[in-house]
């Protein structure tokens, strides 16, 4: 049995990487907290890291994921709860790992269900001692790839994250600021995170929302109205709730938060 010498918290981000020595270095702080904490750490990628103090289990990409791209994200969800399940078994406190899964998302077509598994694997961690690192190859990706993946990742350098915040189905976290650069990049958040309504509403989590313009509370309002329910936006803003005020808008409320 592993006896953990620190706590490591719940974690999925990732790091988009211009040399693989940038994701080298973060995969290697990642895993050495898991590691910590008496996590089995896992490292895939297409080569093995140099210089490490510790040896983490190595994996080729093509071993850990479907070999045609994740087409079915609940699936993809379901192998790595068995993988912790597993560690569990072995005597682990649960499973670290880090990942350059820049190969997944190379075709256009398989992007929407790269997207939804990370909403999905989001939930399961936030109840399941899997934490994740992803890394995607700016040499291979355009930054418009990237910024609409990086998003759906709650500790990334992205301009704003969606993210799921608890295990349930009807919220998602809104952190960092929404704006006319982010508008399709949360147009394509929301639908990967398919939030299902509860009671007519999906709630957005948005204490860490640290600036909304009006045409992004017009967009989230929308979004609403077309999945038939009423959007509760909780934030710190005030701004945010005065500014909803003075629009239109019949599918969205502002609530402020402390």
């Amino acid at each position: 049995m592993v006896t953990p010498d620190a706590p490591v918290s719940y974690g999925h981000g990732c790091v988009a990487f211009d040399d693989p020595a940038e994701f080298e270095a973060a995969a290697r702080d990642f895993l050495a907290a898991g590691l910590a904490a008496g996590h089995r750490v896992r490292y895939v990628a297409g080569w093995a890291p140099q210089g490490w103090d510790f040896d983490p289990e190595l994996a080729e990409p093509a071993t850990q994921y479907p070999a045609d791209g994740i087409t079915d994200p609940a699936a993809t969800v379901a192998a790595w709860a068995a993988e912790v399940e597993r560690a569990l078994a072995d005597g682990y406190t649960g499973l670290s790992v880090a990942a350059d899964t820049t190969w997944l998302v190379r075709d256009p077509l398989l992007r929407a269900g790269y997207a939804r598994y990370e909403h999905l694997i989001d939930r399961y961690m936030r109840g399941h001692p899997l934490n994740g690192l992803c890394g995607f190859d700016r040499r291979v990706l355009d930054d418009a790839v990237i910024a609409g993946l990086t998003c759906v990742h709650p500790d990334s350098d992205a301009p704003f994250r969606l993210y799921a915040d608890s295990t349930g189905s009807s919220s998602a976290g809104l952190d960092g600021e929404l704006d006319d650069s982010t508008r399709e990049e949360l147009k394509q958040a929301l639908a990967h995170a398919d939030l299902i309504p509860v009671n007519g509403e999906v709630v957005l989590q948005g204490a860490g929302l640290a600036f909304v313009d009006h045409r992004s509370l017009m967009q989230l309002d929308s979004w609403a109205s077309r999945r038939g329910a009423t959007a509760v936006l909780r934030t710190r803003r005030g701004t945010a709730a005065r500014l909803a005020a003075l629009l239109d808008l019949t599918a969205l409320r502002v609530e402020t938060i402390r």
